[in-house]
């Protein structure tokens, strides 16, 4: 499921790169609901602080969900970034970077993408305040 998640969040880059919003948009709000079985605005609702805790404790969600969740919210924040949405951007950037560096501490693997990733979105916030 990971690399079928992942070849989709690279088709959805390639949308923000291109500029197809709306086709961007609809796909991440497509994966969100098809895989997470919730709609975008569940998750956008979330406040930062609860993150972890409700969708592992109350959602049931596994690590594998937070990781495809984290790459969602990384790809939502550049669609925002792209769109001129600034504090957009800067609050799914902040969300994945907490699943991400959750997912980084709970699973004691060694992940260089991830590593990159997470160095990469923290530049993103930093750019951002």
């Amino acid at each position: 499921m990971a690399e079928m998640v992942a070849k989709l969040i690279a088709g959805i880059m390639g949308k923000i790169i291109n500029k197809d919003f709306s086709s961007a948009t609809e796909e991440l709000n497509n994966i969100y609901f098809d895989i997470l079985n919730e709609d975008a605005s569940y998750f956008s609702n979330i406040p930062e602080n609860e993150l972890t805790n409700k969708l592992l404790e109350k959602h049931n969600y596994t690590h594998d969900h937070l990781a495809i969740l984290a790459e969602l919210f990384n790809a939502e924040a550049e669609l925002r970034l792209a769109q001129g949405d600034m504090s957009g951007s800067l609050e799914y950037s902040r969300k994945s970077i907490i699943l991400f560096e959750f997912l980084d501490t709970e699973q004691n693997i060694y992940s260089q993408e991830r590593i990159d990733k997470m160095e990469a979105i923290r530049n993103r916030i930093e750019s951002l305040h």
